[in-house]
């Protein structure tokens, strides 16, 4: 099959790489010149606008904002009204389910499948193959790039569009309301006067052990804020999740406190940095 890529940031990048790697003929778009030579010296081709996209069996987007895929695809210049009946939109991006919906709607107006495979972990697990997909879909769609999807990562079919987008979401929910219950505990170690690496030690060996605890917390106690999740993405993804909560009908609490938390970060200008730097504001 013939892919296209749109979004070749952090996650994006090796899921195209991996696409080239399964000998898959890749055509990318990029602004940035020394990405299209890493991938054009890899056997892609480079497009010179977002247009030329169009022509493929499969287009994927792997994007910052739902607003941002919808601006590339909808509309009279958008990639829809160019790309051939038959061919599949590929989308990888995190999206709440209203607008993973609404494309999937629009998709089939015109004769394309629709694919949702909300990519999850980081850069790394997905440039070794091994990041999750939440994949839903129209099901010949589905089960024409089950085959590929096994090859560049760990596909898990969730049948539906909202499930595909709902379980990302749910799980950066939890995960950053977890970073935000470390940093508040490191806080209140620290207050205690305990050594915040020896707190992390024994606390690992506890019920509150989490991966954002062993993870994040050896973080927070070095001020390694280094951007690998920043506070301004995980404010975004929370409020993609609580407004999916909202609209099936459920106020979330400690969801919205944690939301509440990343967007005093942003305001205190630390937004660019990782989630970790949370255990700034719980002085």
């Amino acid at each position: 099959m013939h892919f296209s890529f749109l979004g070749l940031g952090n996650m994006g990048a090796p899921l195209a790489m991996n696409l080239l790697k399964a000998g898959e003929k890749l055509n990318i778009y990029t602004r940035r010149d020394a990405c299209a030579e890493d991938f054009t010296s890899h056997g892609a081709t480079a497009a010179a606008k977002i247009a030329d996209l169009a022509d493929c069996d499969v287009l994927c987007t792997c994007l910052p904002m739902p607003q941002h895929v919808m601006d590339t695809v909808l509309g009279s210049d958008g990639l829809y009204a160019k790309m051939r009946p038959g061919s599949i939109h590929l989308e990888f991006s995190t999206l709440d389910p209203a607008t993973a919906e609404k494309l999937a709607q629009a998709a089939a107006a015109r004769g394309i499948g629709y694919v949702q495979a909300t990519v999850s972990k980081t850069p790394a697990i997905a440039a070794e193959g091994n990041a999750p997909f939440f994949v839903g879909g129209d099901r010949p769609s589905v089960e024409k790039l089950m085959p590929i999807l096994k090859k560049i990562g760990k596909p898990h079919d969730l049948r539906t569009v909202d499930a595909a987008c709902a379980v990302k979401l749910i799980s950066n929910l939890i995960g950053m309301s977890n970073v935000a219950l470390v940093a508040e505990g490191l806080r209140v170690g620290q207050l205690a006067g305990m050594d915040g690496n020896e707190l992390l030690d024994l606390l690992l060996d506890t019920g509150c052990a989490s991966f954002q605890m062993k993870t994040r917390g050896p973080w927070m106690e070095a001020g390694d804020y280094k951007a690998r999740f920043s506070i301004d993405i995980a404010a975004k993804d929370l409020r993609l999740g609580c407004a999916m909560a909202a609209a099936w009908g459920y106020k979330p609490k400690l969801f919205a406190q944690t939301l509440q938390y990343l967007q005093q970060g942003h305001e205190e200008g630390i937004g660019d940095e990782d989630v970790s730097a949370l255990f700034k504001i719980t002085k």
